[in-house]
């Protein structure tokens, strides 16, 4: 067992017989379960629109090369400067150079997956360079010392109780403060931050190929105001972000709004094309973006797995998924949880150590059938389990016992021979973490076969 895994199954643990813990996420899940068909409604045909936005997908990371090339060519026209970047560690000397040569002591950045891949913030910590995340959910993670929980609302394991505390403790608010009092709080303490950085660092929820731009939409307006506050704006995007063209906006923002929080659009959406120009009132005087690999085009050259390059990020496979409601998002020890993080954490990172995700599922298909762009997850985390054996990580114990079950299974005399006390005592043997937490399982001293048979010979006799 990788010491990935064994963390994974005391967590699990621990977490499945937490109930404070799954009375909060399932409060906030039901919140999104009662919004999302809203959002949804303004569809004629929903499932036509995720099927478009699949194609869209598709002709994109089919080309991943052109249109990275097209996106890098048309924004450069305007100033921006592009950087590509194979890894963490790259990307993250990458972005401490940049903040060498502005002399940046505070850094303000927006909400990011792909920055918590790097681990950003607390390599900026060593090198005493003040990183504040600026959405809410991420600021309160940020005092609380832990990373994102959800892809879309970072702090959804959180109460209001539990925040207004952390705020009491951290920040010196009153315990008793409203939700209301609470926003307020951190609004004030995060406004003076963004007049003091020298750099402001964005993600992109998708990168436009035709007319160079980065795509950016959220619900509180720290984005905008981290690309566009401080002199200096850096980007960071994975590759599989990009779209075709702006055009395709129109169904992508309603999709991710929609699948993401329920709405039917977020409240601030933004395009990017570069600094400041000429005939320009504001905006940063320099623009970066830094595009990065850190195993993608692993994936893209996987055939099968590719697909998961499509994903949007809007967390609706986390919140359907029965398996991440009962562990949370941090059983999973990676940057990406529940079904898409099972799917392209052992794509991105190394098979053997976190093939024990694709095993996180119920195989139930709720993933697949909530997926914004049709992503079919649950298959892919049965091809990530093929894979694992066939790259030969599948324990000794696993290999033993379906040696043994298919050659039982070949032979219907040794079926028979495995009936009542003989075969319960076997099975439960073998599926110890099953019975471990629930009854025993029983069957029958006579198998179907047998049964049939008997009642053949006892009707020949009646004859």
């Amino acid at each position: 067992m990788s010491h990935t895994s064994s963390i994974f199954q005391k967590k699990s643990r621990e977490k499945a017989y937490d109930r404070e813990h799954r009375k909060v996420i399932n409060f906030n899940i039901s919140r999104y379960n009662a919004a999302v068909p809203g959002g949804q409604a303004q569809f004629a045909d929903l499932n036509l629109a995720r099927e478009r936005a699949k194609n869209l997908k598709w002709k994109a990371i089919e080309v991943l090369d052109q249109t990275l090339e097209n996106f890098e060519a048309n924004i450069t026209k305007r100033g921006a400067k592009v950087i590509w970047c194979e890894d963490a560690q790259q990307a993250n000397e990458v972005i401490l150079e940049i903040c060498r040569q502005k002399n940046c002591k505070t850094l303000v950045k927006s909400k990011s997956m792909v920055t918590e891949e790097l681990h950003l913030n607390d390599n900026l910590a060593k090198h005493h360079i003040e990183s504040i995340e600026t959405d809410l959910g991420e600021y309160i993670q940020q005092l609380a010392g832990e990373p994102p929980y959800h892809i879309v609302t970072p702090a959804m394991h959180k109460s209001r109780e539990q925040i207004a505390e952390l705020f009491a403790e951290k920040l010196g608010t009153d315990p008793n403060d409203s939700a209301e009092k609470l926003t307020l709080t951190a609004r004030e303490r995060l406004r003076q931050k963004y007049a003091e950085a020298e750099v402001g660092v964005t993600g992109a929820n998708f990168i436009i190929a035709d007319i160079g731009g980065i795509a950016i939409t959220e619900n509180e307006g720290n984005a905008r105001l981290s690309c566009s506050m401080p002199k200096t704006h850096i980007v960071v995007a994975g590759i599989e972000k990009v779209i075709p063209s702006m055009t395709d906006l129109a169904l992508f923002w309603p999709l991710l709004s929609s699948f993401g929080t329920g709405q039917r659009i977020t409240s601030y959406s933004t395009i990017v094309t570069g600094p400041r120009q000429q005939q320009e009132a504001d905006g940063p005087e320099e623009m970066y973006v830094i595009l990065l690999d850190n195993g993608r085009s692993k994936m893209l050259a996987n055939e099968k797995a590719r697909e998961a390059l499509y994903c949007i990020r809007c967390g609706a496979c986390l919140n359907a998924c029965p398996v991440y409601k009962n562990i949370g998002g941090h059983t999973y020890n990676t940057t990406y949880s529940g079904p898409i993080g099972s799917v392209i954490t052992p794509q991105l990172k190394e098979m053997k150590e976190w093939k024990h995700l694709s095993h996180a599922s119920s195989l139930c298909g709720n993933c697949t059938e909530v997926c914004a762009v049709k992503i079919n997850l649950h298959e892919l985390l049965l091809e990530n389990r093929y894979e694992a054996v066939e790259e030969g990580y599948a324990p000794l114990i696993e290999k033993f016992s379906w040696k043994m079950w298919k050659t039982a299974m070949l032979k219907r005399s040794m079926v028979n021979m495995v009936n009542g006390n003989f075969k319960g005592t076997f099975i439960n043997m073998v599926a110890g973490a099953w019975t471990k937490n629930h009854s025993k399982l029983k069957f029958p001293k006579k198998s179907f076969n047998e049964q049939w048979e008997a009642r053949k010979k006892q009707g020949l006799k009646d004859l």
